[in-house]
């Protein structure tokens, strides 16, 4: 029996994955714990885990207009370092009570690599996104290097200036919850293990109509994610026009949890404040999204082509992924109507190559192993570490 200490930052999307690795070790008979926020991770890994809490920062809310390397610049400066330095006790008051073998560290919670590394402690990376992997700061190295100057002096702070990898990637183990079918050609570590998506089942928090869903008329799901209440409402309105536009021949499920569409349910459109994703994916024939890392891979394993409107962050380099797979349309957040959401999604539910894309890809995750093969990954890596030992962060 192996003990595991899950790191994990206060993001849905990053928590999920690890939820699915972290309930395959325990059927396996390894001991578990997470280190993040209480409330969020309870409600996601459920009331039993064992939970030691980590601090945050008092608002880690971002102003909505920020984009591009405005919005890079926030995500170090204003979240990840202030979210590392907040975290960086509990993590080590964590390690102390659990005594894990292995911390598994999220890419955005580096408290729990540089942690890790300080304690001598091996250390694996869960990576929720492959942005990274992909080489899209090589054209502009000054901004690559100004992470680093944050990487650098987070490690001097919390971690062992001695060491000189880069914390994003543990030097042992790369968990990357995706494949090359998405990814095509990139620069992910050779460290790295690409297990596809890692999904377990989640907590529905309310009740969802499920008798509202006509048998037999294509069902389009439109979700912008956790993050993006306060920016989404035009988009959902213009979404939902796109959609009774193509009544009565298609019906859509729209996450609003902002209440932009006012509750709207009826026979083409039903809004709702909280979209129970995994279980309507498999009734799903379209999805229209933020690319969302969790949200595209999610669509793909179940074979679903895609509309992305990235907003920030990973989402543009997602978006490119998935276009150039071939599985899905990318459009303008900011400037798409119901006319351009409308053309995309024709585009998708009627070109067979659209989906035949997706399947291709559904196939590539599923021979990856998801969340079994994380975990055996993990296994194989608690087995052959020693604390202190070259090679570990």
């Amino acid at each position: 029996m192996r003990r595991f200490l899950f790191v994990v930052p206060p993001l849905v999307g990053h928590i999920n994955p690890a939820v699915a690795v972290a309930a395959e070790l325990t059927r396996r008979g390894h001991r578990v714990a997470w280190a993040g926020l209480p409330g969020l991770v309870e409600e996601l890994a459920g009331p039993d885990a064992d939970i030691h809490p980590c601090a945050a920062p008092h608002d880690l809310r971002r102003p909505p207009g920020l984009r591009g390397v405005a919005a890079l610049r926030f995500l170090w400066q204003d979240f990840l370092g202030p979210l590392a330095t907040a975290m960086a006790p509990g993590v080590e008051r964590a390690a102390a009570t659990f005594r894990p073998d292995v911390i598994v560290a999220d890419q955005q919670a580096l408290a729990g690599t540089l942690t890790a590394e300080r304690l001598g402690i091996p250390c694996a990376t869960s990576a929720t996104t492959s942005a990274e992997f992909s080489g899209a700061l090589a054209g502009t190295p000054k901004v690559e290097e100004w992470i680093q100057g944050v990487l650098a002096g987070l490690r001097d702070a919390l971690g062992d200036p001695a060491r000189t990898h880069d914390p994003r990637f543990s030097p042992g183990l790369v968990l990357a919850f995706t494949t090359t079918a998405l990814t095509g050609e990139c620069t992910a570590p050779p460290q790295t293990r690409f297990v596809g998506p890692a999904l377990t089942g989640r907590p529905d928090p309310a009740p969802f109509p499920w008798d509202r869903l006509a048998p037999g008329r294509p069902t389009v799901l439109v979700s912008l994610g956790t993050a993006n209440t306060d920016i989404g409402g035009r988009f959902l309105t213009e979404c939902a026009a796109a959609v009774r536009d193509r009544a009565p021949r298609l019906q859509a499920v729209i996450a609003d949890p902002g209440g932009a569409l006012d509750g709207t349910s009826d026979d083409t459109l039903l809004a709702v404040r909280h979209l129970p994703q995994l279980a309507l994916l498999p009734r799903a024939t379209a999805v229209v999204c933020h690319a969302g890392h969790n949200t595209v891979a999610e669509s793909l394993l179940h074979g679903v082509p895609l509309v992305a409107a990235p907003i920030r962050d990973d989402q543009p380099v997602i978006a490119a992924q998935l276009t150039t797979a071939g599985a899905g349309v990318r459009i303008r957040f900011g400037r798409s109507d119901r006319h351009t959401i409308g053309a995309a999604l024709d585009a998708v539910l009627t070109d067979p190559r659209y989906r035949a894309a997706a399947r291709r890809v559904r196939q590539s995750f599923r021979a990856a192993g998801g969340a079994a093969a994380a975990a055996t990954h993990l296994e194989a890596f608690a087995a052959t570490t020693r604390q202190g030992e070259p090679g570990t962060p």
